[in-house]
C-alpha cells in the first residue's frame, strides 16, 4: 500500500530553464494587458508632463517678453505658434497610439482575406510588401493633416487668448 500511495510526477522541463531565457520572459511580460496598459499609461503621462512644463515656460516666456515690449504683438505671435506646434506634435502621437493597432488588426486582415482566396505564398508576400506601404503612407498623410489642423486651431485660439491677455491687463494698468 505505501508503495502505491507514492506517484510519480510527471516528467516536465524546470520553469526556471524556460523563465531565464531574457526573450521568453519579455514575450510572456508582453502577452499581459496590464503591461500594455501601463506602457500607455505612462507614455501619456510623461507625453502630458513634458507638454505641460513647455506651456508653462512658453507662457513665463511670453510674460517676460510682453512687458518688455507692451505695443508690439510679436511675441504673442511666437508664443501662439509654439503652443500651436506643441499641440499639433502632441496630438498626433495620440493619434499615433490609437492608429497603430487599428492598422495592424486591416493589415492582418486583408491578408488573412488575401489567402483565403487561394493566393500562393510568394504572392501574398509581395501583396503584403506593397500593402504595408500603402497603410503606413495613408496612416502618416492622415497624421501629419490631423497635427497640421490642431496646431493651426491651438495657434489661433492662442493667439487671440494671448492679445486678449495682453489688452486686458494693459487696461487694469490704466485704471490704477
Amino acid at each position: 500500500m505505501a508503495e502505491n500511495s507514492i506517484e510519480e510526477e510527471p516528467s516536465s522541463p524546470p520553469s526556471n530553464q524556460q523563465n531565464s531565457n531574457p526573450s521568453m520572459l519579455l514575450l510572456k511580460l508582453m502577452s499581459k494587458r496590464r503591461t500594455w496598459v501601463f506602457l500607455f499609461v505612462s507614455v501619456y503621462t510623461v507625453l502630458l508632463s513634458i507638454s505641460w512644463n513647455l506651456l508653462k515656460s512658453v507662457l513665463q516666456w511670453y510674460e517676460v517678453q510682453s512687458s518688455a515690449s507692451s505695443s508690439s504683438g510679436w511675441p504673442a505671435m511666437y508664443a501662439s505658434v509654439l503652443l500651436g506646434v506643441a499641440f499639433g506634435v502632441l496630438s498626433m502621437v495620440a493619434a499615433l497610439a490609437v492608429a497603430v493597432p487599428a492598422t495592424l488588426v486591416t493589415w492582418i486582415t486583408v491578408l488573412v482575406l488575401l489567402t483565403f482566396c487561394g493566393k500562393p505564398r510568394k504572392t501574398l508576400v509581395v501583396e503584403g510588401k506593397k500593402l504595408t506601404a500603402e497603410i503606413t503612407g495613408f496612416v502618416v498623410r492622415v497624421l501629419i493633416k490631423e497635427g497640421n489642423i490642431v496646431a493651426a486651431v491651438c495657434a489661433v485660439l492662442g493667439y487671440f487668448a494671448l492679445v486678449g491677455k495682453n489688452k486686458e491687463v494693459g487696461q487694469n494698468a490704466d485704471f490704477e
